[in-house]
């Protein structure tokens, strides 16, 4: 019997214990939310409008080159092997030009990256600090982004999904671009994958 009530108090003083040092945590859609943010659609739509006519000065760049080495081609029996190494030159130049305007537009700290950084960070920002705020303020230990690709939330409960807290917090009413960031529940049900 001694050994009975021993082991009962050594367990609830486990359970106790695990309580007393459990953790909260909360999970956000960060895809979602900016989804739902009006300057992040109309910084979006900035950038999308700014690579497509990029994209077509580079299309049409090219273009220009393959009229020219058509027009080389054409001409290439009537033409010196000077003339020949000439023309070849000018059009490997005009290739190597193409690439170095794409690149200076769309590589890594290209035009494309800068502008996306100047419009789109300081929203990001915002969304951050948001959730900082809101995790400190409702004491949450962990606070995952469900939106990341390769999350480890196997499950996820609908009611830890604080986007649309976040969206309000922002001043903006939730909308229709909902992307699933409610159900949260893997298709078994809510049962763990």
């Amino acid at each position: 019997m001694k050994k009975l009530i021993l082991f009962l108090s050594i367990a609830f003083f486990a359970l106790g214990a695990n309580s007393a040092f459990a953790q909260k945590y909360a999970y956000v859609d960060t895809k979602y939310i900016l989804e739902n943010m009006p300057e992040y659609a109309k910084a979006q739509k900035q950038l999308d409008d700014l690579s497509a006519s990029w994209q077509k000065e580079v299309e049409r760049m090219y273009k220009d080159i393959d009229e020219m080495y058509k027009s080389y081609q054409n001409e290439q029996v009537l033409l010196t092997d000077d003339m020949k190494k000439k023309r070849e030159e000018e059009i490997t130049n005009r290739e190597k030009a193409v690439k170095e305007y794409q690149k200076s537009k769309f590589g890594y700290e290209g035009e494309l990256f800068k502008k996306r950084e100047e419009l789109v960070k300081p929203i990001q920002d915002r969304v951050y600090e948001a959730i900082q705020k809101m995790a400190q303020a409702k004491g949450y230990d962990f606070v995952f982004d469900k939106s990341v690709s390769g999350s480890p939330i196997l499950y996820s409960n609908p009611a830890l999904d604080k986007s649309n807290d976040i969206l309000r917090d922002l001043g903006i009413t939730p909308g229709s671009k909902k992307n699933n960031a409610g159900s949260g529940a893997t298709p078994a049900s809510g049962q763990k994958r």
